[in-house]
């Protein structure tokens, strides 16, 4: 979509590796709409323009380096949300639409090699990105400093969403593939991440932070906050707290549910939650699906830990 000085050069991607062209920009759009539709006909209530964790909507909020038409200027850079949005309403006038966005990014983090021994990954660390000021490759992002986050442009955003009439806005963060810590806190990295570079409850408050402070400046939006599953046995108190507050209002849960899907069911019944039930972080399903295995809960689910991609799984893991 755009180059990234930094992926490009981790991902081996030469400086004449192709990017998409407005031309075939417009035909994905085009497919986007399609789906809208059949969407539509198949008696969906709504449809999720996703933008968020380093895919293609994501990467256009970020595209300020990109020449023509989607890229560039801020209203070039949602250009492809309000083509999608406009080409879904013509050809299914009555789907609802909601957004899923990256709030806020930072710079590509990689484990710290001084402190990576025997197997083990060592905490993340940012990529070196001194000579790249002002940064130019992320969204929500502090150009002077990209590990900060800096909530200008998502309010702009948040603005366009308000005035086309979409009200469903998920927030997240980042993206998991080249910064996790900030999108979903966890104990245990992924095989192919690194160790938290700060207490997760870190991570957890700083998106609940940027979610109550859009929910603040716009009300009338309906937020779902995410990042709430390291909370772990805590997860349906702080979850209670930020609704009655007005921070979110709904929370989301991912990981969570792979393993105690009924949790708020539980707590909402007056339930003690079942504590063996609770997701601990451990990555695994994450570590399972980036190796070509099933996505699951490995460590609490009786199927999958059971299972022949269990085995599978743990050869994997012996190896990073």
């Amino acid at each position: 979509m755009h180059r990234h000085p930094i992926l490009d050069r981790r991902l081996g991607l030469a400086a004449d590796f192709p990017v998409l062209t407005d031309g075939e920009i417009g035909g994905i759009i085009e497919d986007f709409c399609r789906a809208g539709r059949m969407a539509a006909e198949l008696g969906f209530d709504f449809v999720d323009v996703k933008h968020c964790h380093g895919y293609l909507g994501h990467e256009f909020l970020g595209a300020h380096t990109r020449e023509g038409k989607y890229g560039g200027s801020f209203e070039n850079r949602t250009r492809f949300l309000r083509e999608v949005v406009q080409g879904i309403r013509t050809v299914a006038p009555g789907l609802k639409i909601g957004v899923r966005v990256s709030a806020f990014d930072t710079v590509p983090y990689r484990p710290d090699p001084a402190l990576s021994a025997n197997g083990k990954l060592g905490p993340g660390i940012p990529e070196s990105h001194a000579e790249l000021i002002p940064y130019r490759w992320g969204f929500g992002v502090d150009a002077s400093d990209p590990t900060r986050l800096d909530l200008a442009e998502p309010i702009q955003f948040l603005s366009l969403l308000e005035s086309s009439h979409i009200v469903l806005v998920n927030l997240t963060a980042g993206s998991p593939y080249y910064n996790p810590h900030i999108q979903r806190p966890a104990l245990y990295p992924p095989s192919d991440g690194y160790a938290p570079p700060e207490d997760p409850l870190v991570g957890v408050a700083r998106q609940m932070d940027a979610a109550r402070e859009l929910k603040r400046r716009f009300p009338n939006l309906l937020f779902v906050g995410t990042a709430y599953s390291y909370l772990q046995d805590f997860l349906p108190h702080v979850a209670q707290a930020a609704l009655r507050e007005d921070w979110v209002d709904s929370v989301g849960l991912g990981r969570m549910v792979l393993t105690y899907p009924e949790i708020f069911l539980d707590a909402a019944q007056g339930r003690a939650v079942q504590h063996k039930r609770i997701c601990r972080t451990f990555s695994d399903c994450t570590t399972a699906p980036r190796n070509g295995l099933p996505s699951g809960c490995y460590p609490l689910d009786g199927h999958y830990k059971t299972s022949p991609a269990a085995v599978q799984l743990a050869a994997v893991k012996a190896k990073r």
